[in-house]
């Protein structure tokens, strides 16, 4: 009978080990999906067409080149290829203004024709139209040719704005440089202060101070990290101005600072179980040499636990990548390439969790976030897989 229960009790953990496995590859399978969707999605805003006049030459635009003309940044067909004329930007809601409703009869029947005489009797112009109302059968219409996201645009663009119209802007190469930007200085900040308790706790303390110190530091990783958030956007955003003469304390270096303080507690706490690993008989063979506690401590000790140091320090870092609403509240939400650490900037975990209510299911904004999940995914799991490989490094040949 006790076999048999021991039998069941192993069929049911195998059971729970393989279910678990398969949850999470269906969840990396769905992440990846919805993500890799948006190379399929149309530069332009969904339901909407480019339409210019037949005699134009040009007829095609990325991404970037379409903000620009509606931006009036460019403002001569010459600069992308065509005539020399001047581009004439028209939106959809332009055309009441030439003409009364009255004239378009029930349910806005004559609207593709009326459309189709401005777009016909202005050579320079590019209209911006519902698909719906396309006049693209009219002689004198042309459509611009269907542009997609590309890699290019997502990795390589340096905008952010995925509700700009009437091509919505992907470019996520600000988020990635917040994102590394706030976590490097955290761990610069916080990889000193860790080792340095790390090493009081296990070679300096004696064993009251200790048994009161490691919980206390343990306490700290289980904290909110919206609590974090809070004490950051009433502590050290207001210290951060003042100390530093800004307009504003929502800055890289503040959420440098409040992810510093996050980490702490696992860098301490892995690397402190580290060093204390290092063999007795080192320890006693230094000083029987005549080394002095310190010098046992960074020349004996400290190279020994290198490996489980360098895994305490990526873990730290995975810490600071992943985390969200404390750098949400205190770096300023601002998806602008990072030009100093005195200036807001936005992360990746953040911009995730700020957009992804608002942004409409399976539409282009939607599988962008679920990209920017995909680039989150791939950083931690690169950081998992170096600390998992460091860590199970012989001790005492650092990394």
């Amino acid at each position: 009978m006790k076999r048999f229960i021991e039998k069941i009790v192993e069929n049911i953990l195998r059971l729970s080990g393989a279910v678990t496995t398969i949850i999470i590859l269906l969840m990396v399978v769905f992440l990846f999906k919805e993500g890799l969707g948006l190379f399929n999605s149309p530069a332009v805003e969904k339901g909407h067409i480019l339409c210019v006049h037949a005699s134009n030459r040009v007829s095609y635009l990325n991404i970037r080149e379409i903000k620009r003309i509606f931006d009036e940044e460019i403002k001569n067909w010459k600069e992308l290829g065509g005539e020399d004329m001047p581009i004439e930007v028209f939106r959809f809601n332009d055309i009441f203004r030439r003409y009364s409703e009255s004239e378009f009869g029930d349910n806005y029947e004559k609207l593709p024709e009326k459309l189709g005489e401005v777009i016909s009797s202005t050579p320079g112009i590019i209209a911006f139209i519902p698909h719906q109302y396309s006049p693209s059968s009219m002689p004198l219409v042309k459509m611009l040719e269907d542009e997609k996201v590309g890699f290019a645009d997502f990795f390589g663009g340096q905008e952010w704005m995925p509700t700009a119209t009437p091509a919505p802007q992907f470019g996520v190469l600000p988020l990635v440089l917040g994102t590394l930007l706030v976590s490097l200085i955290a761990i610069i900040i916080a990889l000193p202060l860790g080792l340095g308790v790390a090493v009081y706790i296990s070679e300096l303390a004696n064993n009251k101070i200790r048994r009161v110190l490691k919980p206390a530091v343990e306490l700290l990783a289980g904290i909110p990290s919206v609590v974090y958030g809070f004490f950051g956007l009433v502590v050290l955003v207001p210290l951060v101005q003042k100390a530093f003469n800004l307009p504003v304390g929502e800055t890289a270096f503040t959420g440098s600072l409040i992810l510093a303080i996050m980490a702490l507690p696992t860098i301490i706490t892995v690397a402190e179980d580290a060093m204390r690993s290092t063999p007795s008989a080192m320890r006693e063979a230094s000083l029987a040499l005549g080394a002095t506690h310190w010098q046992t401590i960074y020349k004996v000790i400290i190279p020994y636990a290198s490996s489980g140091i360098s895994a305490a320090v990526i873990l730290g870092i995975g810490r600071a990548v992943g985390e969200t609403m404390a750098v949400l509240m205190v770096t300023g939400n601002a998806a602008v390439m990072p030009t100093s650490l005195f200036a807001p900037i936005r992360t990746i975990p953040a911009t995730i969790a700020a957009e992804l209510g608002e942004a409409p299911a399976a539409g282009s904004h939607y599988q962008a976030l679920f990209m920017l999940g995909c680039i989150l995914f791939m950083l931690t799991l690169v950081m998992s897989i170096a600390s998992e490989l460091i860590s199970k490094r012989e001790p005492g040949k650092g990394v």
